[in-house]
Protein backbone atom coordinates (compact mmCIF):
# COMPACT_ATOMS: atom_id res chain seq x y z
CA UNK A 1 0.00 0.00 0.00
CA UNK A 2 1.35 3.20 -0.63
CA UNK A 3 2.57 5.52 2.35
CA UNK A 4 0.24 7.91 1.05
CA UNK A 5 -3.70 7.04 1.04
CA UNK A 6 -4.61 9.98 -0.80
CA UNK A 7 -2.06 9.84 -3.51
CA UNK A 8 -0.76 12.97 -5.28
CA UNK A 9 -3.70 14.57 -4.32
CA UNK A 10 -2.90 14.07 -0.79
CA UNK A 11 0.61 15.35 -0.78
CA UNK A 12 -0.66 18.88 -2.04
CA UNK A 13 -3.75 18.53 0.50
CA UNK A 14 -2.51 21.57 2.25
CA UNK A 15 -2.70 24.00 -0.68
CA UNK A 16 -6.10 22.49 -1.62
CA UNK A 17 -7.12 23.38 1.67
CA UNK A 18 -6.39 26.61 2.13
CA UNK A 19 -7.82 27.20 -1.51
CA UNK A 20 -11.03 25.45 -0.13
CA UNK A 21 -11.24 28.05 2.98
CA UNK A 22 -10.40 31.17 0.78
CA UNK A 23 -12.99 30.25 -2.42
CA UNK A 24 -15.69 29.23 0.89
CA UNK A 25 -15.42 32.68 2.18
CA UNK A 26 -15.13 34.72 -0.58
CA UNK A 27 -18.43 32.07 -2.09
CA UNK A 28 -20.02 33.44 1.10
CA UNK A 29 -19.25 37.24 0.45
CA UNK A 30 -20.00 37.09 -3.40
CA UNK A 31 -22.98 34.82 -3.40
CA UNK A 32 -24.70 34.76 -0.07
CA UNK A 33 -27.74 33.55 -1.93
CA UNK A 34 -26.02 30.33 -2.09
CA UNK A 35 -25.02 29.33 1.59
CA UNK A 36 -28.62 31.00 2.59
CA UNK A 37 -30.23 28.25 0.63
CA UNK A 38 -28.06 25.72 1.45
CA UNK A 39 -28.38 26.38 5.01
CA UNK A 40 -31.86 26.32 5.40
CA UNK A 41 -31.63 22.43 4.53
CA UNK A 42 -31.24 21.52 7.96
CA UNK A 43 -32.41 18.49 10.01
CA UNK A 44 -32.31 18.88 13.87
CA UNK A 45 -29.90 21.97 13.00
CA UNK A 46 -27.72 19.68 11.14
CA UNK A 47 -27.00 20.62 7.33
CA UNK A 48 -28.15 18.33 5.52
CA UNK A 49 -25.72 19.26 2.24
CA UNK A 50 -22.81 18.86 4.73
CA UNK A 51 -24.00 15.86 5.89
CA UNK A 52 -23.74 14.35 2.35
CA UNK A 53 -20.57 15.28 1.91
CA UNK A 54 -19.04 14.37 4.73
CA UNK A 55 -20.73 10.86 3.71
CA UNK A 56 -18.93 11.44 1.01
CA UNK A 57 -15.87 11.91 2.40
CA UNK A 58 -16.17 8.84 5.21
CA UNK A 59 -17.97 5.98 2.64
CA UNK A 60 -14.58 5.03 1.23
CA UNK A 61 -13.46 4.42 5.00
CA UNK A 62 -16.69 2.72 6.16
CA UNK A 63 -16.41 0.36 3.16
CA UNK A 64 -12.73 -0.97 3.99
CA UNK A 65 -14.15 -2.01 7.72
CA UNK A 66 -14.61 -5.45 8.24
CA UNK A 67 -17.12 -5.25 11.15
CA UNK A 68 -16.13 -8.98 12.13
CA UNK A 69 -12.55 -7.21 13.01
CA UNK A 70 -14.13 -5.01 15.62
CA UNK A 71 -14.34 -7.38 18.24
CA UNK A 72 -10.28 -7.29 18.18
CA UNK A 73 -10.71 -4.05 20.05
CA UNK A 74 -11.84 -6.40 23.56
CA UNK A 75 -8.45 -8.26 23.00
CA UNK A 76 -6.86 -4.75 23.39
CA UNK A 77 -8.51 -2.21 24.82
CA UNK A 78 -5.70 0.15 26.13
CA UNK A 79 -5.98 2.59 23.54
CA UNK A 80 -10.06 3.09 23.59
CA UNK A 81 -9.58 3.96 27.14
CA UNK A 82 -6.65 6.24 27.18
CA UNK A 83 -9.19 8.22 24.31
CA UNK A 84 -12.13 8.20 26.42
CA UNK A 85 -10.15 9.52 29.44
CA UNK A 86 -8.12 12.01 27.28
CA UNK A 87 -11.64 12.80 25.58
CA UNK A 88 -14.05 13.05 28.54
CA UNK A 89 -11.71 13.53 31.77
CA UNK A 90 -8.95 16.19 30.27
CA UNK A 91 -9.76 17.43 27.49
CA UNK A 92 -13.36 19.94 28.04
CA UNK A 93 -10.87 20.72 31.55
CA UNK A 94 -8.06 22.03 29.79
CA UNK A 95 -9.58 23.62 26.82
CA UNK A 96 -11.36 25.77 29.81
CA UNK A 97 -8.15 26.43 31.80
CA UNK A 98 -6.27 27.37 28.43
CA UNK A 99 -9.23 29.67 27.24
CA UNK A 100 -9.46 31.45 30.58
CA UNK A 101 -5.63 32.27 31.34
CA UNK A 102 -5.51 33.66 27.33
CA UNK A 103 -9.15 34.95 27.27
CA UNK A 104 -9.67 36.71 30.66
CA UNK A 105 -5.70 36.88 32.03
CA UNK A 106 -3.60 37.64 28.89
CA UNK A 107 -5.72 39.33 26.65
CA UNK A 108 -7.55 41.98 29.47
CA UNK A 109 -6.09 45.14 28.04
CA UNK A 110 -7.25 43.76 24.64
CA UNK A 111 -11.05 42.58 25.38
CA UNK A 112 -13.78 43.80 27.52
CA UNK A 113 -14.74 40.71 30.02
CA UNK A 114 -18.04 40.16 28.72
CA UNK A 115 -16.58 39.83 25.39
CA UNK A 116 -14.23 37.33 26.73
CA UNK A 117 -16.24 35.26 28.55
CA UNK A 118 -18.44 34.95 25.27
CA UNK A 119 -15.65 33.39 23.67
CA UNK A 120 -14.59 31.01 27.01
CA UNK A 121 -18.12 29.54 26.26
CA UNK A 122 -17.17 29.31 23.03
CA UNK A 123 -14.40 27.49 23.31
CA UNK A 124 -15.73 25.20 25.94
CA UNK A 125 -18.51 23.64 23.91
CA UNK A 126 -15.76 23.06 21.42
CA UNK A 127 -13.57 21.06 23.97
CA UNK A 128 -16.50 19.47 25.17
CA UNK A 129 -17.54 17.87 21.76
CA UNK A 130 -14.95 15.51 20.33
CA UNK A 131 -14.70 14.51 16.78
CA UNK A 132 -16.93 12.42 14.91
CA UNK A 133 -16.71 12.68 11.37
CA UNK A 134 -13.22 14.71 9.96
CA UNK A 135 -11.87 11.89 12.32
CA UNK A 136 -12.11 9.25 10.14
CA UNK A 137 -10.18 11.16 7.06
CA UNK A 138 -7.09 11.87 9.73
CA UNK A 139 -7.34 8.03 10.64
CA UNK A 140 -7.42 7.15 6.75
CA UNK A 141 -4.21 9.60 5.85
CA UNK A 142 -2.17 7.84 9.26
CA UNK A 143 -3.31 4.56 7.52
CA UNK A 144 -5.08 4.15 10.84
CA UNK A 145 -7.37 0.70 12.13
CA UNK A 146 -10.66 1.34 10.34
CA UNK A 147 -12.01 -1.08 12.62
CA UNK A 148 -11.02 0.72 15.88
CA UNK A 149 -11.52 4.61 14.89
CA UNK A 150 -14.99 3.54 14.13
CA UNK A 151 -15.05 1.92 17.93
CA UNK A 152 -13.07 4.69 19.32
CA UNK A 153 -16.16 7.25 17.62
CA UNK A 154 -19.03 4.96 18.53
CA UNK A 155 -17.74 5.46 22.65
CA UNK A 156 -17.81 9.04 22.04
CA UNK A 157 -20.84 9.66 20.58
CA UNK A 158 -22.36 7.77 23.19
CA UNK A 159 -20.93 9.54 26.38
CA UNK A 160 -21.76 12.71 24.65
CA UNK A 161 -24.96 11.76 24.40
CA UNK A 162 -25.53 11.98 28.39
CA UNK A 163 -22.22 13.91 29.68
CA UNK A 164 -22.29 17.05 27.14
CA UNK A 165 -24.73 18.82 28.77
CA UNK A 166 -23.65 18.50 32.49
CA UNK A 167 -20.26 19.07 31.85
CA UNK A 168 -21.02 22.32 29.77
CA UNK A 169 -23.37 22.97 32.42
CA UNK A 170 -20.17 22.69 35.35
CA UNK A 171 -17.62 24.61 32.85
CA UNK A 172 -19.65 27.81 32.10
CA UNK A 173 -21.87 27.53 35.44
CA UNK A 174 -25.15 28.03 33.32
CA UNK A 175 -28.22 26.77 35.46
CA UNK A 176 -30.36 26.01 32.34
CA UNK A 177 -28.46 25.03 29.51
CA UNK A 178 -30.89 23.76 27.10
CA UNK A 179 -28.48 21.48 25.33
CA UNK A 180 -30.47 20.51 21.91
CA UNK A 181 -30.11 16.84 21.90
CA UNK A 182 -31.85 16.60 19.04
CA UNK A 183 -28.70 17.78 17.16
CA UNK A 184 -26.85 14.93 19.27
CA UNK A 185 -28.91 12.10 18.11
CA UNK A 186 -29.27 13.53 14.35
CA UNK A 187 -25.04 13.61 13.81
CA UNK A 188 -24.69 10.27 14.95
CA UNK A 189 -27.24 9.10 12.82
CA UNK A 190 -26.27 11.11 9.89
CA UNK A 191 -22.40 10.86 10.44
CA UNK A 192 -22.21 7.17 11.77
CA UNK A 193 -24.91 4.95 11.33
CA UNK A 194 -26.15 5.54 8.04
CA UNK A 195 -22.27 5.83 6.06
CA UNK A 196 -21.73 3.01 8.41
CA UNK A 197 -24.64 0.41 7.06
CA UNK A 198 -23.83 1.81 3.39
CA UNK A 199 -20.24 1.16 3.59
CA UNK A 200 -21.41 -2.89 5.52
CA UNK A 201 -23.90 -2.93 2.83
CA UNK A 202 -21.11 -2.71 -0.30
CA UNK A 203 -18.74 -4.82 1.51
CA UNK A 204 -21.15 -7.39 1.94
CA UNK A 205 -22.93 -7.41 -1.70
CA UNK A 206 -19.14 -6.73 -3.34
CA UNK A 207 -16.51 -8.49 -1.77
CA UNK A 208 -17.79 -12.24 -1.75
CA UNK A 209 -18.71 -11.81 -5.99
CA UNK A 210 -14.63 -10.19 -6.64
CA UNK A 211 -12.85 -11.58 -4.39
CA UNK A 212 -10.07 -9.67 -2.09
CA UNK A 213 -7.66 -8.56 -4.50
CA UNK A 214 -10.29 -7.48 -6.93
CA UNK A 215 -12.65 -5.48 -4.63
CA UNK A 216 -9.53 -3.33 -3.33
CA UNK A 217 -8.83 -2.55 -7.22
CA UNK A 218 -12.45 -2.21 -8.42
CA UNK A 219 -14.21 -0.98 -5.53
CA UNK A 220 -11.94 0.87 -2.87
CA UNK A 221 -9.20 2.09 -5.98
CA UNK A 222 -12.43 3.42 -7.10
CA UNK A 223 -13.94 5.39 -4.25
CA UNK A 224 -10.58 6.55 -2.49
CA UNK A 225 -11.20 9.52 -4.71
CA UNK A 226 -14.41 10.66 -2.63
CA UNK A 227 -12.76 11.32 0.44
CA UNK A 228 -10.66 14.12 -0.78
CA UNK A 229 -13.11 15.53 -2.78
CA UNK A 230 -15.51 15.78 -0.08
CA UNK A 231 -13.59 16.94 2.37
CA UNK A 232 -12.36 20.01 0.05
CA UNK A 233 -16.14 20.94 -0.77
CA UNK A 234 -16.78 20.56 2.44
CA UNK A 235 -14.70 23.63 3.66
CA UNK A 236 -16.20 25.25 1.00
CA UNK A 237 -19.41 25.12 1.56
CA UNK A 238 -18.83 25.67 5.44
CA UNK A 239 -16.89 28.60 5.16
CA UNK A 240 -19.52 29.95 2.48
CA UNK A 241 -21.78 29.87 5.59
CA UNK A 242 -19.24 31.75 7.78
CA UNK A 243 -17.66 34.09 5.21
CA UNK A 244 -19.06 37.60 6.60
CA UNK A 245 -18.47 36.56 10.26
CA UNK A 246 -14.82 35.64 9.55
CA UNK A 247 -14.02 38.95 7.45
CA UNK A 248 -15.96 41.24 9.94
CA UNK A 249 -13.25 39.77 12.74
CA UNK A 250 -9.82 39.61 11.78
CA UNK A 251 -8.20 40.59 14.90
CA UNK A 252 -10.45 38.97 17.48
CA UNK A 253 -10.34 36.18 15.48
CA UNK A 254 -6.62 35.60 15.82
CA UNK A 255 -7.20 36.01 19.43
CA UNK A 256 -9.25 33.52 19.62
CA UNK A 257 -7.34 31.04 17.38
CA UNK A 258 -4.12 31.38 19.88
CA UNK A 259 -5.90 29.08 23.00
CA UNK A 260 -7.79 26.52 20.51
CA UNK A 261 -4.45 25.76 18.62
CA UNK A 262 -2.60 25.37 21.90
CA UNK A 263 -5.14 23.14 23.47
CA UNK A 264 -5.08 21.21 19.83
CA UNK A 265 -1.33 20.59 20.17
CA UNK A 266 -1.84 19.59 24.07
CA UNK A 267 -4.05 17.26 23.73
CA UNK A 268 -2.73 15.51 20.29
CA UNK A 269 0.64 15.41 22.43
CA UNK A 270 -0.63 14.04 26.31
CA UNK A 271 -2.42 11.33 24.40
CA UNK A 272 0.60 10.45 22.26
CA UNK A 273 3.26 10.05 24.84
CA UNK A 274 0.66 7.82 26.85
CA UNK A 275 -0.25 6.12 23.81
CA UNK A 276 3.75 5.33 23.44
CA UNK A 277 4.95 4.79 26.64
CA UNK A 278 1.84 1.87 26.99
CA UNK A 279 3.16 0.82 23.58
CA UNK A 280 -0.16 0.80 21.93
CA UNK A 281 0.63 -0.10 18.18
CA UNK A 282 0.56 3.15 15.56
CA UNK A 283 -2.78 2.23 13.90
CA UNK A 284 -4.85 2.67 17.35
CA UNK A 285 -2.43 5.30 18.79
CA UNK A 286 -2.62 7.75 16.22
CA UNK A 287 -6.61 8.21 15.09
CA UNK A 288 -6.93 7.93 19.18
CA UNK A 289 -5.05 10.91 19.80
CA UNK A 290 -6.29 12.52 16.82
CA UNK A 291 -9.75 12.02 17.81
CA UNK A 292 -8.97 13.69 20.99
CA UNK A 293 -7.35 16.60 19.11
CA UNK A 294 -10.28 17.58 17.12
CA UNK A 295 -13.43 18.74 17.66
CA UNK A 296 -17.22 18.48 17.02
CA UNK A 297 -17.11 21.41 15.33
CA UNK A 298 -20.84 20.70 13.92
CA UNK A 299 -22.19 20.44 17.21
CA UNK A 300 -20.39 22.85 18.80
CA UNK A 301 -21.72 26.05 16.25
CA UNK A 302 -25.42 24.54 16.37
CA UNK A 303 -25.40 24.96 20.39
CA UNK A 304 -23.55 28.24 20.73
CA UNK A 305 -26.06 29.44 18.31
CA UNK A 306 -29.04 27.49 20.13
CA UNK A 307 -27.76 29.11 23.55
CA UNK A 308 -26.39 32.58 22.99
CA UNK A 309 -27.52 33.24 19.57
CA UNK A 310 -26.41 33.30 15.99
CA UNK A 311 -24.36 36.76 16.53
CA UNK A 312 -22.60 35.69 19.95
CA UNK A 313 -18.91 35.97 20.73
CA UNK A 314 -19.23 31.96 21.56
CA UNK A 315 -21.13 31.32 18.28
CA UNK A 316 -17.97 33.84 16.49
CA UNK A 317 -15.52 31.55 18.75
CA UNK A 318 -16.93 27.84 17.26
CA UNK A 319 -16.54 29.46 13.54
CA UNK A 320 -13.08 29.97 14.34
CA UNK A 321 -12.61 26.34 15.99
CA UNK A 322 -13.21 24.97 11.95
CA UNK A 323 -11.12 28.26 11.06
CA UNK A 324 -8.19 26.59 12.67
CA UNK A 325 -9.14 23.14 12.93
CA UNK A 326 -8.41 21.71 9.55
CA UNK A 327 -5.04 23.47 9.05
CA UNK A 328 -3.63 22.29 12.54
CA UNK A 329 -4.94 18.81 12.23
CA UNK A 330 -2.58 18.39 9.12
CA UNK A 331 -0.21 19.08 10.76
CA UNK A 332 -1.00 16.72 13.18
CA UNK A 333 -1.65 14.27 11.22
CA UNK A 334 1.71 14.84 9.14
CA UNK A 335 3.33 14.37 12.30
CA UNK A 336 1.64 11.41 13.35
CA UNK A 337 2.47 9.70 10.01
CA UNK A 338 6.57 10.51 10.69
CA UNK A 339 6.17 9.18 14.49
CA UNK A 340 5.01 6.06 13.35
CA UNK A 341 8.51 3.90 13.49
CA UNK A 342 8.18 5.16 17.69
CA UNK A 343 5.54 2.97 18.08
CA UNK A 344 4.67 -0.37 18.10
CA UNK A 345 4.08 -1.06 14.70
CA UNK A 346 1.25 -3.05 13.11
CA UNK A 347 2.89 -5.85 11.75
CA UNK A 348 5.14 -6.42 14.77
CA UNK A 349 2.05 -6.58 17.13
CA UNK A 350 0.61 -9.05 15.20
CA UNK A 351 3.49 -11.26 14.56
CA UNK A 352 3.64 -11.02 18.42
CA UNK A 353 0.23 -12.05 19.03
Amino acid sequence: MSNDPLGTFGRWLSVWVASAIVAGVVLGRLVPSIPDTLSRAEVAGVSIPVALLIWMMILPMMVRIDLGAIRSVRGEPSGLVVTTIVNWLIKPFSMFAIAWLFLIVIYRPLLDEPIARDYLAGAVLLGTAPCTAMVFVWSLLVRGDAGYTLVQVAVNDLIMLVAFGPIVVVLLGISDVDVPWSTVAASVVLFIVIPLLAGWAIRSIAAPRLGAERFDSQVLGRLAPLTPIGLIVTLVVLFSFQGDVITENPGHIALIAVPLIVQTVFIYALATVVMRRLRIRHDVAAPGALIGASNFFELAVATAIALFGLGSGAALATVVGVLVEVPVMLVLVRHADRSRHRFVNTATHLSRS
